[in-house]
């Protein structure tokens, strides 16, 4: 198999001859990597890694910096840069809406249209990686409008004003689906997996109930999934949490892939999550990111990779891939450590 049939087989849940493999890091965990490895040729690490998904661009506007050391992107989602030895990472503040105390402040926001993305260089990255599945966007429906609202006020608006969330909501939505179909259609269809994303858990169990899950976040994921089935795509959902209550919804929308399975507590375990949700979804991620990435050894990376990939894997349906992105924190060894694992 070439990198994108071993994955489409993964997805539809049919066993590929080898485990697939993405890969995604934030901006100085990939400094530290091309450090380490002696190069700066990303394309080139991913070839050596044996990746099977790559994740096309279309850039966005720059950032503007809005003073006391906080920048804020198109959205109006605000943050500051921490330092790290290998570059600067984001970390999330209250956003540009924070402060709206009437209705008409929503409406009068600078809203971006979809053509504010570049699509431009679309075509060539497909040709240059055309063996391989490709995923596009970043689409995120509830949690980036509760980071342009802040996270306290957008849970308050959803008990006293629903009708901000809901505007809110539309706003991105409408966003993306324009976004996902002008890119099918540049591509010609070639587009393999769309992201959709939108934070559901914390460490403990769903930031919110079910009946607000179904008030404020399902109508614009079913939108999106319907959206992105009819341009020819399957939909690879990001939630990070603990979200095992939520799963069922999640399947009921649609959704054909699940990530990063994140794992806290035994019910996101892998071998409870193939038994219950095996036969309906795809699994991608799981390898962990806060405990065993950042402080265990090479060694005891690659036992949980072989246990991921033997248990999520089974007749197909899983993806590997780190519990997130990799973070900076992850020695460039353990890295490595999870695709020289890999079956």
């Amino acid at each position: 198999m070439n990198s994108r049939e071993r994955v489409l087989a993964a997805i539809g849940r049919r066993q590929p001859d080898r485990t697939p493999r993405d890969f995604w890091a934030e901006p100085p965990a990939w400094n530290r990597l091309l450090a380490h490895v002696g190069h700066d040729d990303r394309d080139r690490l991913l070839d050596e890694l044996g990746i099977d998904v790559f994740h096309l661009d279309a850039p966005a506007p720059s950032e503007k910096a809005v003073g006391n050391g906080l920048f804020q992107n198109f959205w109006g989602e605000r943050y500051v840069y921490k330092n790290t030895p290998w570059g600067p990472m984001r970390e999330d503040a209250k956003g540009a809406l924070a402060d709206a105390r009437e209705f008409g402040d929503l409406e009068s926001f600078d809203w971006p249209s979809p053509d504010c993305l570049d699509r431009s260089g679309l075509v060539e990255q497909c040709a240059r990686h055309d063996d391989r599945a490709l995923i596009y966007g970043f689409a995120d429906i509830w949690q980036r409008p509760a980071l342009v609202r802040g996270w306290e006020e957008m849970f308050i608006d959803m008990v006293e004003r629903p009708e901000w969330v809901h505007f809110l909501c539309r706003k991105f939505a409408d966003f993306y689906l324009e976004d996902y179909t002008r890119a099918a259609e540049i591509t010609g269809g070639r587009i393999d997996l769309y992201l959709l994303i939108s934070d559901l858990g914390s460490q403990q169990g769903p930031l919110i109930s079910a009946p607000m899950f179904r008030e404020f976040v399902a109508p614009y994921i079913r939108e999106m999934v319907d959206r992105i089935h009819h341009l020819g795509g399957r939909v690879l959902y990001h939630s990070c949490g603990l979200i095992q209550p939520l799963i069922p919804e999640l399947v009921a929308l649609g959704i054909d892939i699940l990530d990063p399975i994140q794992p806290v507590g035994p019910a996101m375990r892998p071998e409870n999550l193939k038994r219950e949700f095996g036969e309906r979804l795809c699994f991608h991620g799981g390898i962990d990111m806060q405990e065993l990435l950042p402080k265990g050894s090479p060694a005891q990376v690659e036992a949980e990779v072989r246990r991921y990939c033997e248990v999520l894997g089974a007749g197909g349906g899983y993806i590997l891939g780190p519990a997130h992105l990799f973070q900076p924190d992850v020695p460039p060894e353990n890295v490595l450590a999870v695709y020289r694992a890999a079956p």
